[in-house]
């Protein structure tokens, strides 16, 4: 059941975050960053208009469902692992991509839940993250000053294609429409199924010990598997499994372009009590940016209402009582789970930063699900001009993260890649020790850099031997 956006009903009254009244639109009446400029505003309203109408990509019981799981990784029993492009193409909605993609997210998965023994809630950068934000609006080029890309949800990444294009909206919910469809249909026809794992290629790693160590992993959790397949665990509807055959995947992109953002917010029923709640039906999870996430501004207005589990980012700029704030703000009833803590310091600044945050939110109440995102922080850019990150500053700072909530009574509840299944070569470092010189390979992003295949799984690997070895040492003495 689905009303007009602009509608405010006594239904939606119980689900106001503050005291101000809370519609898809009242973000309209705040300062905001990141904002785009179009032309012709007619145009902008006829795709509005069209957007407003068109089905959900997601629905609440879905996003509920996300709600029930990351209250379970909040309270430390399960595992979040974020992961996808920094920034999605239309040429992304493609067979091979979308498979690729797939593969390492169920094998980094799979690997981190043999390591950890807890499940892994599973959230994709995936099916509409079209959008980055930019420091300027304009740059150079040839001499001229043309409109920085931001994404293809806006504009072009050609020089000659940089002008705003309302019809790029549309573009977005069709691209997304399509490339979900394309997910639900393999995961539901046995692409997930965990007995089945593809080969495990392990020759890319150049260290004989790094790669007999990742050896055993494989081997022992492939001994599981089969295992289970013995005694009947992996028996479809078998009461000794929840469910091995398939995956619960969500689907998350950073909710930049606020525009895109209301035509999808609808008034629908509750599956579970019943009542009208607002839902962001183009994702499961949004997150607001560390350029965007300002008290009193557009953005934070916009994601207080939503009912779907939001993340912030937080970097050195956010300060302890700020934080505070934000939380009451966009998540007043302190529903454990609701908010996810998304930290990117830079390995230089963890310890920093970290442990004030850390206090904060003890302070507050609210129980959160932390996470690190290793990857913003730690971007370089090369002598000869090229945009790279070190897979060591990315473990150096997940290895930081890890320990500071230890020693502050705390826990990392889940990491955030940028990620890609392909062979890129856009990350320095790593099992396959690839250095400044071999970036020029395959340099394929088109914004930030991100980890290849093999670097994926390396840091699935690395989390998976620091579970293990937790683990260990938590058991009773025999």
């Amino acid at each position: 059941m689905g009303v007009d956006n602009e509608q405010v009903t006594n239904e939606n009254s119980n689900y106001h975050t503050s005291g101000d009244a809370w519609t898809p639109s009242t973000w309209r009446a705040k300062k905001i960053k990141q904002n785009v400029s179009y032309e012709d505003q007619e145009h902008l309203q006829r795709v509005t208009e069209k957007l407003n109408n068109v089905p959900p990509l997601v629905t609440p019981a879905e996003i509920n469902k996300l709600r029930h799981q990351l209250e379970q990784v909040a309270l430390n029993k399960a595992f979040l692992l974020q992961g996808g492009d920094c920034a999605e193409l239309f040429d992304y909605c493609s067979q091979e991509p979308i498979e690729s993609k797939l593969k390492v997210f169920l094998q980094m998965s799979l690997v981190i839940i043999w390591g950890s023994r807890i499940p892994v809630v599973r959230i994709a950068r995936m099916c509409g993250q079209y959008a980055k934000p930019r420091s300027n609006e304009m740059e150079m080029y040839e001499g001229k000053e043309i409109h920085a890309f931001r994404g293809e949800i806006i504009n072009g990444y050609e020089p000659t294609d940089r002008k705003p294009d309302p019809d790029r909206l549309l573009g977005a919910y069709f691209h997304s429409a399509a490339t979900l469809n394309y997910v639900r249909s393999i995961i539901g026809s046995g692409f997930a199924d965990l007995h089945n794992p593809d080969e495990w290629s392990l020759h890319h790693v150049r260290s004989k010990g790094t790669r007999q160590e990742y050896q055993t992993i494989v081997d022992r959790l492939t001994d599981t598997l089969n295992f289970m397949k013995t005694i009947g665990a992996d028996v479809p509807f078998s009461p000794l499994t929840n469910s091995l055959n398939s995956v619960d995947l969500f689907m998350s992109h950073e909710g930049l372009i606020l525009d895109y953002e209301q035509c999808l917010t609808r008034l629908l029923k509750d599956p579970e009590t019943q009542s009208l709640k607002w839902y962001n039906v183009g994702a499961h999870f949004l997150w607001v940016g560390d350029r965007t996430r300002s008290i009193d501004e557009a953005h934070i207005e916009y994601f207080r209402g939503i009912r779907n589990p939001i993340g912030i980012k937080v970097g050195p700029s956010m300060q302890p009582d700020e934080l505070k704030k934000l939380l009451n703000i966009v998540n007043p009833d302190k529903e454990i789970g609701k908010v996810t803590l998304i930290t990117r310091f830079g390995c230089d600044n963890v310890e920093k930063f970290l442990p004030g945050h850390i206090k904060a939110v003890k302070e507050s109440g609210h129980v959160v699900v932390w996470t690190c995102d290793p990857m913003h922080g730690n971007t370089k850019t090369t002598s000869s001009g090229v945009k790279t990150r070190h897979f060591n500053s990315i473990i150096e700072e997940l290895s930081k993260v890890i320990h500071t909530h230890k020693n502050n009574e705390s826990q990392l509840n889940g990491v955030h890649f940028e990620l890609t299944g392909e062979g890129v070569t856009e990350c320095i470092g790593g099992s396959m020790e690839l250095s400044d010189v071999d970036l020029e390979q395959n340099y394929r992003t088109y914004c930030d850099p991100r980890l290849n295949y093999e670097q994926s799984l390396d840091v699935a690997f690395l989390i998976a031997k620091y579970c293990e070895k937790e683990r260990n040492e938590s058991l009773p003495a025999l």
